[in-house]
């Protein structure tokens, strides 16, 4: 009981908190900086929160994405008191046993863990990554009040029509609960290395997995340089230019092979080391089916080709929607989109607007589109925004093409295409021999006046909803009309006064005309 009384004042407080963030900041005008601001006020699950969201085009505007992403800054830091006892719980021993050394001040410090440099009692140099204590149950809880108060908080800072706040908590949380566990981010990281073993210029840091907690991970030390650094990495004889080209390669191998990508590829997570490019902090990964990859890549071809038709099925069949798809609009709205490519040749396409502009396609139609697919499209604005740093004439749409056609000669088995097209080819004929018959079975039924084509379009099935309509207020207003005349004729009838110098009956009629008549009235001022 005492527990729960203590768990309930610790809400309360928590909510307390929450709402003087959101009153000192005078939310009544929400801006990106203002909201960006917000965030860092309420805390790593809001901050986290953000991440999530700077990653969401098709959630929020583009500006809110651009301000969103400053919160990749380094948190405030935790004492190293607290690293100690997180460290002293995680191994049930005295860390000096495991650890000969590790820096007091941390390296780096962010919403969930911060990291340290370290020494192992070999003498080997290691990273020891440690989860804030308490983060879980901090998190779980904002979330359970988030919910509570989302409601509030829409209303108040106006981002109803914005973002769907309680989606975004639930996609945070589901991604912290995965980042919370350092085995799982230790895991990816043996995927990534493993995907990645033929790759000569690639690199993973090491992870001691024996180690490795839920809550501590040691890893090898990358001691590079960051690939936006460009001055240090000419002045160690690196090309950046080169680095650009297999940086943007090895994304597209990362996306159209492997299904797995690094999903936060900003400049501090990509470091130049021995001559190799190293990823590190996995704790943000995608993952993509290989549905997904074929459609992605069919997505690619239909841009380059300018195939309206075959880039809307593509849309549908990614995205997810629940009402009634308006195909005539969303063939226009592609339409539309790719001619602003149309001219461009593929070198100079870029890749990051296409995402974007796809997502806005998607978002007017009404459809929504998974959380993988808006994950890879803000790593594909963010990628390339980093390479344009580096050096602009790198473009990663002439790459991704390049790779494309590089996996459809590679997936050819030669033998099971010809088969395949064999088989086609005998179907085509089986077909076409009944052809004859069926086109006669057609003429004859015409002969007969028994022939009858059924013709379904969108434009016609919301002309005749609007004919329906019109011909229910007419009915009504007929209706409203009747009423008031019939009740007009029979105060003039001698029946007795009942009430406002009119007979009952009338009475009753010239409310029912009236509520007709303003119900009318609201329903052509709505329509307007």
């Amino acid at each position: 009981m005492r527990k729960d009384k203590n768990s309930g004042d610790a809400s309360a407080s928590r909510l307390k908190e929450i709402i003087c963030v959101l009153r000192r900041h005078g939310v009544a005008r929400m801006t990106p900086a203002k909201l960006r601001r917000i965030l860092e006020d309420l805390g790593p699950t809001f901050v986290k929160a953000g991440q999530i969201l700077s990653m969401r085009p098709d959630m929020v505007p583009m500006e809110y994405c651009d301000e969103l992403m400053l919160l990749r800054t380094d948190a405030k830091p935790m004492e190293f008191g607290e690293v100690e006892r997180v460290l002293e719980e995680e191994y049930g021993k005295d860390w000096r046993s495991v650890f000969s050394h590790i820096d007091r001040e941390p390296s780096g410090s962010a919403s969930i863990a911060q990291v340290h440099k370290a020494v192992l009692a070999d003498g080997r140099r290691v990273a020891v990554k440690v989860q804030r204590p308490g983060i879980y149950q901090k998190m779980e809880q904002d979330v359970r009040l988030f919910h509570k108060l989302s409601g509030m908080i829409k209303l108040m800072t106006g981002t109803k029509r914005v973002v769907d706040l309680d989606a975004v908590m639930d996609e945070m949380w589901a991604a912290a609960r995965r980042e919370l566990d350092f085995l799982t981010e230790a895991e990816y990281i043996r995927q990534f290395a493993q995907a990645n073993e033929g790759v000569k210029y690639i690199a993973f840091p090491g992870v001691e997995r024996e180690l490795t907690t839920k809550k501590v991970l040691v890893m090898e030390d990358v001691s590079g340089i960051r690939i936006d650094d460009t001055e240090k990495l000419k002045a160690a004889g690196y090309d950046p230019k080169e680095i650009c080209l297999k940086l943007a390669e090895n994304f597209a191998k990362q996306v159209l092979d492997d299904g797995l990508f690094h999903a936060d590829p900003h400049p501090g997570n990509i470091h130049i080391r021995d001559g190799k490019i190293v990823w590190i902090d996995l704790g943000m990964t995608g993952r993509l089916s290989g549905r997904d990859r074929r459609l992605l890549a069919s997505a690619m071809e239909a841009v380059a080709e300018g195939d309206i038709y075959s880039l809307k099925n593509i849309v549908l069949e990614i995205g997810v929607y629940t009402g009634k798809i308006d195909h005539a609009r969303l063939y226009s709205d592609i339409e539309e989109m790719l001619a602003r490519y149309g001219s461009l040749e593929l070198g100079r396409i870029d890749i990051g607007q296409v995402m974007r502009d796809f997502l806005s396609v998607a978002d007017l139609n009404g459809i929504s589109v998974p959380s993988n697919i808006a994950m890879l499209g803000r790593g594909l604005v963010t990628l390339e925004g980093v390479l344009s740093r580096i050096d602009p004439e790198i473009n990663f749409l002439q790459i991704v093409a390049k790779r494309m056609a590089q996996s459809a000669w590679k997936d050819i088995d030669l033998q099971s295409e010809l088969i395949s097209g064999a088989k086609h080819l005998y179907d085509f004929g089986r077909h076409a021999l009944r052809l004859p018959g069926q086109l006669s079975g057609v003429l004859k039924a015409a002969s007969r006046g028994q022939l009858k084509i059924t013709v379904e379009n969108s434009q016609t099935e919301r002309s005749f909803y609007r004919i329906r309509k019109v011909w229910d207020r007419a009915m009504l207003a007929f209706i409203c009309g009747s009423l008031f005349v019939g009740s007009s004729l029979l105060c003039l009838s001698g029946l007795p006064v009942c009430f406002a110098g009119v007979p009952l009956i009338s009475f009753i009629g010239f409310c029912a005309a009236l509520l007709i008549f303003l119900f009318l009235l609201f329903g052509m001022a709505d329509r307007r």
